[in-house]
């Protein structure tokens, strides 16, 4: 039963169909087929439970806060300076397209975002200034999926969703690996150039009173990170009610720099409905898919089948990691979530692992199918913004850093204080 579902999911993907739609499909399929009672019934209350839930409205409040950045030109601003502060190492501006997908990864809670955001702001410069095309985008690639690991994420909102497990305890576990993973980019970018310097085009030093001055542009990113994750650490709101704090703050900050107007608001409000009725499709439909699972009883047959294989909890979690690798080739990254998460995160408990720290160790594996063939998000999103070469360019530039998520996967796996030391330590 499970292959037959697994080729289906496969086989639908191919023909182009929308996830959500194939994921109502499956449903119906399993109802139709496995199922001994007519779920289709209780689809409308379903539909309704799963979609009126106060978790949820986080996340078309982070998606706007996001694009309001985006349309309101503070990612030009936060670029140009983060340049003029890490352009001086091997790499030279390859640095502050991973930076500033790091600051952009504070606020916007989308990887998608975050890579087209930093990709639109430094195409432009990669020709002018000689860099390698494959390293340049590679690393906007790649920064861009610190979107999902560095709180606020939508992707940890969804998982906590899904699980029931503490959103802030979440974002808290996503802090150290997130920062950890951008730093361990720029060591592999310093590397590389170090060896091949022809790769980071010019390293370029600026007058220390002109850095300086640089700061001003990043206060606003900094301040809208500190209001939105410091009102949640404190328990004064909710991830929702925070989310909307930090709306406000960005139309306050865009409006400082004069860049409010109707036009802005427009393409900003379309784009976060755009957005959030595609996750919402995703979600919703996962959530019928699982009910038909759970019903099916496909759950206890996954369950059996893999306590029969007489695993250790490590060699389960081995296994596991590598169904993520290879999912992630074939299935977006939220579809991939939403399906699994129900079935293997049981599993996962039931072998003695931290949920919370598997949901971080789930979002690093996530990242990668964000930037490996042939449906990684990010890759697209890159290839989009250079409106030149091949995308082979983009996905031979990403490879220095998947070898860095695996580490990082290898990293929690080994020491799963990465992740849960800040939520222990402030609990």
């Amino acid at each position: 039963m499970i292959g037959s579902i697994t080729f289906g999911l496969l086989g639908l993907l191919c023909l182009s169909i929308p996830v959500g739609i194939v994921l109502f499909l499956l449903g119906f399929g399993i109802d139709a087929f496995y199922s001994p009672f007519p779920l289709t019934k209780g689809l409308g209350n379903l539909v309704w439970s799963t979609s009126n839930n106060a978790t949820l409205i986080a996340i078309p409040f982070f998606v706007l806060l996001g694009e309001i950045l985006v349309r309101s030109g503070i990612a030009t601003r936060t670029y140009a300076a983060l340049d003029r502060w890490v352009s001086w190492l091997p790499g030279g501006l390859v640095h502050a397209n991973i930076a500033t997908a790091t600051m952009f990864s504070a606020t916007s809670g989308s990887s998608v975002a975050t890579a087209a955001t930093v990709a639109t702001v430094a195409m432009p410069q990669a020709e002018k200034l000689g860099y390698d095309p494959k390293l340049f985008s590679g690393a906007i690639a790649a920064g861009g999926t610190l979107g999902i690991m560095i709180p606020p994420s939508i992707n940890l909102i969804v998982y906590g969703f899904l699980t029931q497990t503490s959103i802030p305890r979440l974002f808290l576990a996503g802090l150290v690996p997130g920062i950890a993973l951008a730093l361990a980019f720029v060591l592999i970018t310093v590397i590389i150039c170090a060896i091949r310097p022809s790769l980071g085009g010019q390293r370029r030093v600026f007058p220390f009173p002109e850095m300086l001055r640089a700061l001003v542009q990043l206060i606003p990113i900094i301040l809208l990170f500190t209001v939105i994750i410091g009102t949640i650490y404190k328990g004064w709101a909710t991830p929702t009610e925070a989310a909307a704090v930090g709306v406000g703050g960005a139309i306050v900050i865009a409006a400082f720099f004069g860049t409010v107007n109707l036009g802005m608001f427009r393409e900003a409000i379309l784009g976060t409905v755009k957005i959030t009725s595609m996750i919402m499709l995703v979600v919703i439909g996962a959530s019928f898919l699982n009910f038909t699972l759970a019903s099916a009883g496909i759950g206890r047959e996954l369950q059996s089948f893999l306590e029969g294989l007489g695993l250790s909890p490590l060699s389960f979690m081995l296994v596991i990691v590598l169904v993520y690798i290879v999912l992630g080739f074939f299935i977006e990254t939220l579809s991939l979530m939403v399906v699994t998460i129900p079935i293997v995160v049981p599993l996962v408990v039931q072998q003695g692992f931290d949920p919370i720290w598997f949901g971080i160790l789930m979002i690093v594996l996530i990242e990668m199918a964000l930037i490996t063939p042939p449906v990684g998000l990010n890759l697209y999103v890159v290839q989009g913004a250079r409106q030149s070469g091949h995308m082979s360019e983009v996905m031979l530039g990403t490879l220095p850093y998947l070898a860095m998520m695996l580490a990082m996967a290898a990293a929690l796996i080994a020491f799963p204080q990465i992740a849960l030391f800040l939520p222990d330590a402030l609990q």
